[in-house]
């Protein structure tokens, strides 16, 4: 057991620890909290589980155990932000700084990314209107609806937080108006993120004419995404977790795919090793395809039985915390085809071109140009893609590709800490063949770590 897995403690003053196997209990000494608290040691290490809290709010809790008169405060908060107050408030301070560079007063944060990486907010509740405003002096105010009241103080660090009423009426964009107007936004000039999924063209129309003479609004969508593609400590911790899970996901595939097995097996034996390791949904679906669908790249419905022959592509990530590794293979069920080789080995030598171009200073375009040039020497144009990956990060539902992506051309500069998904796409229509390996690296000092254990070996299972 993992404390951070209970729930996020501060400790004011030193911890006498207690024995090793003795029990404390004691009761919270405040007003508006309902909690027993159970301490016990083992190796040194001093676990806590609290239960029955009432109050989801930071506030100290002063914990007298048996035997004791002077105990710590414990500072507890939701146990569902995953990140430090400090980590938190940092991301918000170079926002901030962002902003400023750019004359923006304030930003009208649609992006439930956004959220996430600056709050800790974690919601699906993004389809419908819900506005972070992040003023340029650090004031936030949620506007959101009734069933994400909770969800908000429970997963944030959001102390306000409004609720518009549903109904035939409803005109959240003039809520938002009247808080602009609370926060001094009259003829202010804000940052809008018009590239989020919650923010429909519908919603848009209806925003731009709520605040039109109000104030001025600047496209800024790229602002947050450009801070959260450099990853800090914290968040590659979790894109690490994110790969082991992808790893297991991939041993069960290997395992399962073999003559006569079922698609959805498949599918909910990988799905499973997620989330018995503790990960969570991706932001889209495995992508799952075997026979003439082995050379499609995207989800639909419908399961079939491979045959004793057959191939299957398989695209898929660990998703941690939210922070996704995604992986891709094509397996081979039965002998390999001439053909089916001579793809594999392209598409690898694509791979290992690509991760010696990805490194610090290296333009992102750079990067499909390299899978281009090998992929085309080898006579295989028309198989390719005209992409062959993009970054990965926190991301929700209906994807989980991220910005910015590698395609030709894209001058968006390499960085140390960015994460990629390199996948070497190969679909040979003729022979209703296909090859692509995937895998999500890490950019270093000097080159990319892949952050995969699993070779990318051709895989025949009989």
């Amino acid at each position: 057991m993992d404390i951070s897995d209970i729930l996020y403690i501060k400790f004011s003053v030193p911890v006498v620890p207690i024995k090793d196997g003795e029990q404390a209990r004691g009761r919270p000494t405040f007003p508006g909290m309902q909690a027993r608290l159970y301490g016990y040691t083992s190796k040194s290490q001093t676990y806590f589980l609290l239960y029955r809290l009432q109050s989801l709010r930071k506030m100290p809790l002063n914990i007298f155990p048996a035997g004791r008169q002077n105990h710590p405060f414990y500072e507890v908060k939701p146990m569902a932000i995953h990140f430090s107050e400090e980590e938190l408030a940092q991301r918000r301070q170079k926002t901030i700084e962002e902003m400023i560079k750019r004359n923006l007063d304030g930003m009208l944060i649609f992006r439930q990314e956004s959220m996430f990486y600056l709050t800790g907010y974690d919601t699906f509740g993004y389809v419908f209107f819900q506005c972070l405003y992040l003023g340029s002096d650090g004031t936030m105010t949620l506007l959101t609806r009734s069933a994400d009241l909770r969800q908000a103080k429970h997963t944030s660090i959001i102390d306000d937080v409004r609720v518009w009423v549903d109904g035939p009426d409803a005109t959240p964009e003039l809520e938002l108006r009247k808080i602009l107007d609370e926060h001094g936004g009259k003829d202010k000039t804000f940052g809008v993120e018009l590239e989020a999924y919650g923010l429909t063209a519908r919603n848009g129309r209806r925003l731009y004419a709520a605040l039109d003479c109000f104030c001025r609004l600047e496209d800024a969508s790229d602002l947050v995404s450009q801070l959260r593609v450099i990853k800090s400590p914290a968040e590659l911790g979790y894109v690490r977790k994110a790969a082991e899970l992808a790893d297991n996901a991939l041993r069960e595939a290997n395992e399962l795919c073999v003559p006569g097995a079922f698609e959805g097996d498949i599918l909910a034996a990988m799905q499973g090793a997620v989330f018995k390791g503790g990960g969570d949904y991706p932001g889209n679906e495995f992508i799952i395809g075997s026979g003439q669908d082995a050379l499609l790249c995207r989800y639909f419905t419908g399961r079939r039985h491979l045959d004793a022959e057959d191939q299957i592509t398989l695209e898929w990530a660990g998703a941690y915390r939210h922070y996704h590794a995604a992986m891709m293979r094509t397996i081979v069920i039965g002998p390999p085809s001439v053909r089916q080789i001579e793809m594999h080995k392209v598409a690898t030598d694509a791979m290992a071109a690509c991760m010696e171009t990805l490194k610090p200073g290296a333009a992102v375009g750079d990067v499909f140009d390299a899978y281009a040039r090998v992929v085309d020497d080898a006579g295989m144009q028309e198989h390719r893609l005209n992409a062959t990956g993009y970054s990965l990060g926190t991301t929700f539902a209906p994807n989980w590709m991220d910005w910015p992506m590698f395609y030709h051309g894209n001058p968006v500069e390499v960085q140390e800490k960015m994460v990629f998904f390199l996948h070497m796409i190969l679909m040979d229509s003729d022979n209703n063949t296909a090859m692509c390996p995937g895998q999500t690296v890490v950019v270093t000092k000097d080159g990319c770590e892949n952050l995969s254990k699993m070779p990318l070996d051709l895989i025949a299972n009989g």
